[in-house]
């Protein structure tokens, strides 16, 4: 796609347009936190392990209850925050595809308004980050302990910073806000490595939750009887897929034991190699005697399966403890600094996430746990405690900021901004829209994920799934869901003649995205 330069799509008038009223824009976006670890969201799971400050945005701003994304896969999603475009329009389909680079970045955008920008934390694309005036960027994936970190004043060297990912990260975000020029408007992105796989907690949090029992998924036992190949094939399930040295933290384990699946357990034993005696004395204090107890059970069947629940979601929402304690650190400073009055908080995350919902971990499917994301917006003069019900999706977060910015959307952005819906208190805007449309593309690829694409109104949902052109076959169906009768989506009622006319409806849905937005299989 051939893209008009900044200078021509903004002619020049965003910066005679800039006035002191124009919000400060924070986003914060933390990576795989899936919307029911958010006590605001009112799941049991929270309810064991609430987040306080992350409720605090909710109280005192909105709660999307239908935010989606595009593409539940990382380096995807954040190619849709940054551009406003649908992953094939963008070219990032999938986590090795390289994004065009001739397309515009929402921060190229806010410069040219004359916003200051800043980019901490994980970055995850194979650009390097445009149209920012400062950065603080993990490699990849990043590391929880003692991480890497490259600037624009590192020459492009990783340099090692001591301590915990999560904590350094909200570290540069409040070095940028007091160093910053305070003649401009700001717009900071803040992006966490956590609570991504696998799952590794503060040294000060390994014990908190040790006592707490979180209660099974009510589809922890999912046997995907009415749903097709995709669920069965899948590698994501806590049974099977998980790791017991990788994520699960037991390093005692050895060849003979009877635990397969144990590709990754070099490389958990190298991140532990990576700390200071100190870090790995406490580490090993912690886990090795829990991991011991647990090994001289010789657990197998359903115990075993249910012990890795509970260490997962231990660790997963000890980790969350951690974020949410950092976002309050951060809202905190904006208070004090006076600077809520004219700053908007977003918090999201790049996808959903299984907490073991169908006996699975990760996210990649159109199903709601990795389809659904949090949304939590406040902005200046809202009242507080607002729900919405509007479908809304992560291309729509670049067209917000450049409202808010006072910058005109460029044609190429799909999305559009929020702004409307939280003038309305949370209602939908005449002619927002009624269907979103998901196209996920990376397989073949970890976790075995068959492609597909899909639509959604909010109640019915419509997926097609098939293998790519290359796979020498044409093997592909569909899955249709009621979400108002069937929120678990365990009912396939594709072959159901009384859905026949909502069949017809998103098939026609289906097609009429696939040819407007110029999208194929792939």
């Amino acid at each position: 796609m051939n893209y008009k330069p900044l200078s021509l799509l903004l002619g020049g008038c965003a910066f005679n347009a800039v006035h002191a009223q124009r919000w400060n824009i924070v986003y914060i976006m933390s990576d795989d936190h899936s919307y029911q670890a958010i006590s605001a969201y009112g799941h049991q799971l929270s309810k064991q392990a609430p987040t306080p400050n992350l409720d605090r945005l909710a109280e005192r701003g909105m709660l999307f209850q239908k935010a989606y994304v595009e593409n539940s896969l990382s380096t995807p999603s954040r190619a849709c925050l940054m551009t406003g475009m649908y992953s094939h329009q963008s070219g990032q389909r999938t986590l090795d595809c390289p994004i065009d680079e001739n397309a515009p970045f929402v921060s190229e955008y806010l410069q040219q308004a004359g916003y200051q920008t800043g980019m901490i934390g994980k970055w995850h694309m194979l650009c390097e980050p445009k149209g920012f005036d400062t950065y603080q960027i993990l490699p990849g994936q990043g590391d929880y302990y003692d991480p890497r970190f490259r600037s624009k004043e590192t020459e492009g060297k990783y340099v090692v910073e001591k301590g915990y990912a999560t904590n350094l990260i909200t570290d540069y975000a409040i070095q940028f806000l007091e160093q910053r020029d305070k003649e401009k408007p700001f717009a900071l992105f803040v992006h966490h490595k956590a609570p991504h796989r696998n799952w590794m907690p503060p040294l000060d949090m390994l014990d908190l939750y040790e006592d707490v029992e979180f209660p099974l998924p009510e589809t922890f036992y999912d046997d995907y009887a009415t749903r097709g190949r995709a669920a069965h094939e899948q590698q994501m399930s806590i049974e099977k897929d998980m790791e017991m040295c990788y994520d699960l933290k037991v390093t005692q384990i050895k060849p003979g034991m009877g635990y397969t699946h144990e590709r990754n357990g070099d490389g958990f034993r190298h991140q532990l190699s990576r700390m200071s005696p100190e870090q790995r004395e406490k580490w090993e204090s912690v886990y090795n005697p829990r991991n011991e107890a647990m090994l001289a059970q010789h657990l197998t069947g359903n115990a075993l399966l249910q012990w890795k629940y509970q260490r997962y979601i231990r660790d997963y929402m000890r980790v969350i403890h951690s974020i949410d304690e950092q976002v309050g650190r951060l809202l905190d400073y904006l208070e004090s600094n006076n600077l809520m009055d004219n700053t908007m908080v977003v918090y999201s995350s790049d996808q959903g996430f299984y907490m073991g919902e169908h006996g699975w971990f990760d996210k990649r499917f159109m199903y709601e746990e990795s389809f659904r994301t949090p949304l939590l917006v406040y902005a200046p003069g809202m009242k507080g405690g607002l729900k919405s019900d509007a479908l809304v999706q992560n291309i729509d977060f670049a067209p917000t900021f450049l409202d808010i910015a006072d910058a005109e959307k460029p044609k190429q952005m799909v999305g559009a901004s929020l702004l409307p819906i939280m003038s309305h208190d949370g209602k939908e805007p005449k002619n927002w829209r009624k269907y979103l449309y998901y196209h996920y593309y990376d397989c073949p690829a970890e976790h075995n994920v068959m492609r597909h694409d899909g639509v959604s109104d909010g109640r019915y949902k419509l997926l097609h799934f098939y293998k790519p052109k290359n796979s020498g076959t044409s093997d592909s169906y569909d899955e249709l869901y009621d979400l108002k009768k069937d929120p678990n989506e365990l009912n396939n009622v594709i072959s159901d003649k009384k859905y026949a006319k909502h069949l017809n409806r998103l098939q026609k849905q289906l097609d009429a995205f696939r040819q407007e937005q110029k999208v194929d299989e792939w």
